[in-house]
């Protein structure tokens, strides 16, 4: 959500920055709107002021006996209040519209965000890691299904496409990255581990920005909730409608769950495999701070994304997306890109973004320090740790030898109650 009063102020900056995401002007018609309610709210105060004055001077006449100027400003009161109805309908449906106009706009892009206006506009910040090429490299589905343990057709009959059946050691492979994911950035980094519901109502994805604008990206349940796409809409919610001291920031949440995506925009797209499902896996990073520690923030998340990368061996590159491929609620937004070898190409595993005080100005989430009265709208970051589906994948595909077999990468020796190589079953 944006600042209606920082618009005021300066408008072409704001139509400046939407225009870096490829939107046309849009200043113009909020500021229309916004003098139509102003107007509309100074006419309704003139009228509740004169119907308060009415009724003193009513008390006035009454006291005096005069009965005649007593039913004129009678009179006069209730045609006000006729004229006190109208106005407070038109105030409120000036307020929906103008909220709703700037609740469908997306963050402005920070200033050091590169121009572009998709993806070829992104700019490599760093890679680490040897890409995996040989020519007899197999991608996941071929290996999985030699292996016989990931069952597409399975899930197919019971649930449609995008789903997938991990059987025997791939699911307990799967099972070990979400569990070695999770532990790193507790026990590593300091984030908070949080079990969140999987199922909110529409504030909370409204307040992480998924409403009103991507509600065909999500399932929705018959009684209204909706099926978390992230865990970041919970985690993030935990201080909606807060005021947190300064001195308790930064808070640092992670979480594992599964999450549900409708991948309504993505029809034709990485339909074979794992890549792109309907249901998977994910430890989320959330971070709340003050509003200067924001930047420092995500630099830090990124790394702590990239920490997992490479504990597992991982070929990667860090991405920073131009304005036009940055996400609705971002200002800034480092995507990290994981090798795989079947398609000799970087994919996206993990976004990590700093959405500064606009994902707080929808959830009413502020801070302050102590002893001081006034508040300030916290900054908000969010980035995965990693899509466990796809992190999967790249390792089937990189740690795969040329009989179909899978190295388990060392980090996860731990997790895995001594498998350390995945093979099919000797007949």
């Amino acid at each position: 959500m944006h600042d209606i009063r920082a618009l005021r102020l300066d408008p072409k900056a704001f139509d400046q920055a939407w225009e870096a995401r490829g939107l046309p002007p849009q200043a113009p018609a909020i500021l229309a709107l916004d003098d139509a309610l102003r107007a509309a709210q100074t006419s309704l105060q003139s009228a509740q002021s004169r119907r308060n004055e009415l009724s003193r001077l009513v008390g006035l006449a009454r006291g005096a006996k005069d009965d005649e100027s007593a039913h004129g400003l009678m009179r006069e009161a209730e045609d006000l209040k006729t004229l006190i109805a109208t106005g407070t309908a038109a105030e409120a449906k000036l307020t929906g519209q103008l909220q709703s106009y700037l609740a469908a706009l997306p963050n402005l892009p920070a200033p050091d965000v590169p121009p572009g206006q998709d993806e070829t506009g992104n700019v490599e910040i760093r890679r680490w890691g040897e890409p995996f090429t040989v020519g007899w490299a197999k991608d996941h589905v071929d290996l999985g299904a030699a292996l016989g343990m990931m069952d597409f057709e399975s899930a197919g009959r019971m649930s449609g496409t995008r789903f997938v059946v991990l059987r025997q050691a791939l699911a307990h492979l799967e099972r070990a990255l979400g569990q070695f994911m999770l532990e790193f950035q507790i026990q590593e980094n300091g984030f908070t581990e949080i079990s969140p519901p999987l199922l909110v109502r529409d504030q909370a994805v409204f307040g992480t920005g998924q409403l009103p604008k991507f509600a065909e990206d999500l399932f929705r349940t018959t009684d209204g909730r909706w099926l978390i796409p992230t865990a970041e809409a919970p985690l993030a919610n935990l201080v909606r409608e807060r005021v947190t001291l300064e001195e308790n920031l930064p808070l640092r949440l992670a979480a594992l769950t599964p999450c549900f995506r409708s991948e309504a925009g993505a029809s034709g797209k990485d339909t074979r495999g794992m890549i792109r499902q309907h249901q998977f896996n994910k430890v989320e990073m959330v971070s709340i701070t003050a509003p200067e520690d924001s930047e420092a923030e995500l630099e830090r998340m990124t790394a702590c994304a990239e920490a997992v990368l490479k504990r597992l061996e991982l070929p990667f590159r860090t991405m920073l997306l131009c304005a036009g491929d940055t996400g609705f609620s971002a200002r800034k937004t480092y995507d990290l890109e994981v090798w795989i070898p079947s398609q000799a190409r970087y994919r996206e595993i993990s976004s990590c973004s700093n959405c500064g005080d606009f994902q707080a100005r929808r959830m009413e989430a502020r801070c302050k320090r102590a002893g001081e009265k006034g508040t300030r709208f916290v900054h908000t970051l969010n980035g995965s740790g990693l899509a466990v589906g796809r992190t999967l994948v790249a390792i089937m595909e990189t740690y795969q030898d040329e009989g179909g077999a899978i190295a388990v990468p060392q980090a996860l020796h731990p997790y895995m109650r001594g498998v350390t190589r995945i093979e099919a079953a000797k007949s």
